[in-house]
């Protein structure tokens, strides 16, 4: 028994120590970045990436604030974010309800065209999703915008949300069928909140992929009133120069929410990434 303790200590010994250089790996970037943002452009050039600002330069903040509106980009950011998620979830356990429960002879045909999309590329629809866009008029509009965020969001979250409804038992569907229940009903009442940790996963990952996407916000919008905090970002590197205390500065400013939404729903991310995998 000794023998055992010992192993067991050791064993945790080596946990923690993984642990700790883990979180030290993922910690010590942000803590860089904050570091950085506080540097002028020249002390950054000059000096070690590594070492401390030697003035505190706190008005790379207000400047970079005003010279890229980010007040006005970030209200584009959460606006883009809050309907993207709401219109994923809501689309995709429809959806996935219906492929799971409801038995129809396309529901593979179906079903498999909506797989597909998880193995297509956002680099591979780019071009083809800007001619569509353009040739329907919807160039520089916020609908524009939506629309391919949510159609890029809803494979994963539907091949999720049907693979977690399969493993309700159907005899709880049956049984608020003989109640005279419709399918409507059945959706809201029964399977959504049963399935309420799948509909958090679902939410931590287009919550996630829409707030820090570039590319496609970036080539269907031109408006500076349109486009989103990471493109805002992406202004202060120029092809010959780049300002680095602003750029740093804003990229923590755009980083915030992201950290914010994580120490509020911590709890629920945690149990909704563990619960959905466990579940799928």
């Amino acid at each position: 028994m000794p023998d055992v303790q010992r192993i067991n200590k050791f064993s945790l010994s080596i946990m923690y120590f993984l642990m700790i250089i883990f979180t030290f790996l993922a910690i010590y970037p942000i803590f860089w970045l904050i570091l950085q943002s506080f540097k002028t452009t020249q002390e950054y050039m000059l000096n070690s990436k590594l070492s401390w600002p030697q003035e505190w330069f706190i008005s790379n903040y207000p400047i970079a604030w005003r010279n890229a509106n980010l007040g006005v980009l970030i209200l584009n950011s959460i606006f883009y974010t809050s309907i993207t998620v709401s219109s994923v979830i809501a689309l995709s356990f429809l959806a996935g309800f219906a492929f799971a429960k409801i038995p129809s002879k396309f529901t593979p045909i179906l079903h498999g065209c909506f797989i597909i999309g998880i193995l297509l590329t956002l680099q591979s629809i780019m071009v083809p999703l800007f001619l569509v866009i353009n040739t329907v008029g919807l160039m520089n509009t916020r609908l524009g915008v939506l629309i391919p965020y949510i159609g890029i969001g809803l494979p994963i979250a539907i091949y999720l949300s049907t693979a977690y409804i399969k493993g309700i038992p159907n005899e709880i569907l049956e049984s608020a069928r003989i109640d005279g229940a419709k399918y409507i009903l059945i959706f809201f009442k029964i399977i959504m909140p049963m399935a309420a940790p799948v509909a958090a996963t679902v939410a931590i990952l287009s919550t996630t992929g829409t707030w820090n996407e570039f590319m496609l916000i970036n080539i269907l919008v031109s408006r500076a009133n349109l486009r989103t905090l990471p493109v805002g970002i992406a202004m202060f590197a120029g092809t010959f120069s780049t300002n680095y205390g602003q750029q740093f500065s804003s990229m923590v400013i755009g980083m915030s929410p992201m950290i914010i939404f994580y120490f509020i729903f911590r709890k629920q991310i945690t149990k909704g990434v563990t619960a959905g995998a466990i579940k799928g």
